[in-house]
């Protein structure tokens, strides 16, 4: 009946079957949630669009990549720059002269590098082995010890030490006043959030239902099937289509046969408060470690406190994000991408390459940390070699 199942309606799987349908193909999408859009999916509260599985900033160098979400979506232009909370004193983030001059009352570039070099001697790091060692290397033992450790910890459920040091590599540190976390061409929120952007790729409306009318080009169909568990109806499903991209966990595919890829997952309490504004800012991260959330997520800043007509929001929409470590049941969110869970992921890829009719694709599929654009263009890859 189908040309393609697209197990998952997060952004791989919405972009490869928006792609297949304008290719003339036809489409079923199952997602077990009750929605489309999967991690990045924002529900509406209060005018709010809450990103109700995290805080996800649209950003990417890839200009082919911000012209393809800008056919589904007009962004806006949201800066992230979120701050530190370390016991009640407030830091900027990304660790910039800002961060410096709060830390050490340093005032120009020079002080800021001669004190890092300082503390990293008398560290007496060469070569960094672990997160703890590169974070020391790049920004010192006091902000490591007071703005990356606890939280780091928190995140992961390890000792810093035990933790490969390319992790802390994604992390800008610069010797200026610029509070922009990403070092990004292109950055920004879709306006009316991304569930409606999804829903833009998809050709339906923002709950999954067929809209009024396909979308202008597409010369095939997809239709969406939601809270339908893709296990639980395999024989019925596979009987409806030859060819299948799978975006869900590579080992739940093979029945967790050869073991349990280790995740992170995260749990969020999400609070409307009657009040106009609880923190100043999208994001402030909770770097201590007592405090048993890693940050919280003010939902409304990042579309500038206000709705769609300009008008100022009277109430606002908190998340706390807890950190835990993935057991069967939870959301999986990070891949533990430590030397172990990658022999094991080797072992699962050998076995999906064996899969002729099956393509696995996305964060979970791949056993990958990907940005939303990396997601994008390695979807768009795909389409390039599978629809040609």
């Amino acid at each position: 009946m189908y040309d393609y199942l697209v197990i998952g309606s997060g952004l791989y799987g919405a972009v490869f079957a928006h792609e297949a349908a304008e290719k003339g193909k036809s489409v079923l999408v199952v997602d077990k949630r009750p929605n489309i859009g999967g991690n990045v999916y924002t529900e509406d509260i209060a005018g709010i669009h809450v990103h109700k599985y995290g805080a996800h900033i649209f950003h990417t160098n890839d200009k082919k990549v911000w012209e393809y979400v800008n056919r589904f979506a007009d962004f806006n232009r949201f800066t992230n720059s979120p701050v530190a909370n370390y016991r009640g004193e407030l830091y900027s983030l990304p660790f910039n002269m800002y961060t410096f001059n709060k830390m050490w009352g340093v005032v120009t570039p020079q002080q800021a590098q001669e004190k890092i070099r300082q503390q990293k001697e008398a560290a007496g790091i060469k070569e960094p082995r672990n997160l703890e060692e590169q974070a020391i290397s790049l920004v010192g033992t006091d902000i490591y010890e007071k703005l990356v450790k606890g939280y780091t910890q928190k995140q992961w459920g390890r000792p810093c030490r035990e933790l490969p040091a390319f992790i802390i590599k994604r992390l800008p540190v610069r010797f200026t006043f610029d509070n922009n976390y990403f070092n990004a061409l292109y950055q920004g929120i879709p306006i009316g959030g991304y569930t409606r952007m999804i829903a833009a790729m998809l050709g339906c409306t923002e709950e999954g239902k067929p809209a009024a009318d396909a979308p202008a080009g597409q010369k095939g169909r997809i239709d969406i099937r939601l809270g339908v568990d893709y296990f639980d109806h395999k024989e019925e499903l596979d009987a409806l289509s030859g060819r299948i991209v799978y975006t869900g966990p590579i080992d739940a595919w093979f029945g967790y046969k050869l073991g349990t890829l280790e995740y992170r997952s995260v749990r969020f309490e999400t609070e409307l408060l009657d009040m106009p504004n609880f923190q100043g800012n999208a994001a402030v991260n909770y770097t201590d470690s007592e405090t048993p959330w890693t940050r919280i997520i003010e939902h409304k800043w990042f579309e500038f406190g206000k709705d769609e007509q300009g008008n100022e929001l009277p109430q606002t929409v908190i998340s706390r994000e807890y950190s835990s470590e993935w057991k069967p049941g939870d959301e999986p969110y990070y891949p533990v991408n430590d030397e172990k869970n990658g022999k094991l992921y080797a072992q699962y890829k050998e076995l999906a390459d064996g899969q002729k009719n099956v393509i696995f694709g996305g964060r979970l599929g791949e056993y990958k940390y990907y940005d939303m654009d990396q997601v994008i263009a390695a979807a768009l890859d795909l389409c390039e070699k599978e629809l040609a």
